[in-house]
């Protein structure tokens, strides 16, 4: 038989080799026998998608001023005496739906939290090569520049920078450019620690022979750092945004809470628990209760998963 022939015959290598032969690995094997991260990521995937498609399932548009009822306002549960249809959750002091509510505004605190981790990551990974890699006195102010914004309390460095981008923006561009402030507020304090855990990965593999072997080919040093380099060093920095995801959900959070974040016209879960928590003891006690139960579900979710994950590609636990 002639090689042609042989090679005609030769299988074709299957169009999903590499999604089955993840599933067949020991990080999916692990997956699948763990039953936190199972449910952690059926909540956080249950979560999203309700988010995603809060216009189809969300009776009211909570951003729409046109949708709000006063006559509607206060309204409890629909299981409780005086709830009513198709409020299931309540309504607020100004007759938004609770379940609304919380649909958008998960959609808004996932947004945001998901966005400053990327751009957090992106930087953290820049610096963290550059630093690392060349090293001298790029390494020594990158890494002094570090220690300053950690020397800072991480809410205060936040505050103060959505305070200057509001106050630089006009009055009726301010609601709109929110989710953006946030993001780069929350993006500026959480860049050092994947900086120092790249550029501590980078002075490691730098020394080694694939590296050496390369710069004696003179490839650029920015291919070096892409293509050779950043692929070894991405397990720590996978690991480390997943449990920071819940963090900057938090912070988020945190920071509507404290009436600097997103707006009372288009709220996120930390700007319904500020509204609701006006209200908490005048007997409306659903407005502050449910956001923060769906707030803490998250957080719970992202930590359990990213504790999975970082047991699962820890070599020593193997």
């Amino acid at each position: 038989m002639s090689v042609e022939t042989q090679m005609t015959k030769t299988p074709d290598v299957p169009r999903f080799a590499r999604v089955r032969a993840f599933l067949n690995g020991d990080l999916a094997h692990g997956f699948f026998h763990t039953p936190s991260a199972v449910i952690s990521a059926l909540v956080l995937l249950a979560i999203a998608l309700t988010a995603i498609a809060a216009p189809l399932l969300s009776p009211q548009d909570p951003y729409d001023l046109t949708q709000l009822y006063l006559d509607k306002a206060e309204l409890p549960p629909i299981w409780s005496a005086g709830g009513e249809v198709p409020y299931l959750l309540g309504t607020d002091v100004q007759g938004r739906d609770i379940f609304s509510a919380i649909l958008y505004g998960s959609r808004i605190s996932l947004m945001i939290g998901f966005a400053s981790v990327v751009v957090s990551v992106v930087i953290g990974i820049t610096v963290g090569l550059i630093s690392g890699y060349i090293g001298g006195r790029i390494d020594n102010f990158l890494m002094r520049l570090g220690d300053l914004v950690l020397s800072i309390p991480t809410l205060l460095v936040a505050i103060l920078v959505s305070a200057i981008f509001r106050q630089l923006l006009p009055v009726s561009m301010r609601d709109a450019f929110t989710p953006a402030i946030l993001t780069t507020s929350i993006a500026i304090t959480s860049w050092v620690q994947y900086a120092r855990i790249v550029r501590a990965s980078t002075m490691v593999e730098a020394r080694k022979e694939y590296v050496l072997a390369a710069r004696i080919l003179q490839l650029p040093s920015s291919k070096i750092m892409i293509s050779h380099i950043l692929p070894n060093v991405m397990t720590a920095v996978l690991v480390t945004a997943t449990l920071n995801l819940g963090l900057a959900i938090l912070a988020e959070a945190t920071l509507s809470f404290l009436g600097v974040g997103m707006p009372v016209t288009q709220p996120s879960l930390g700007t319904l628990i500020r509204i609701g928590n006006q209200y908490f003891f005048s007997g409306s006690w659903w407005v502050v209760l449910f956001p923060a139960l769906q707030l803490s579900l998250i957080i719970l979710a992202v930590n359990l998963l990213g504790d999975w994950l970082r047991d699962a590609l820890n070599p020593k636990l193997r």
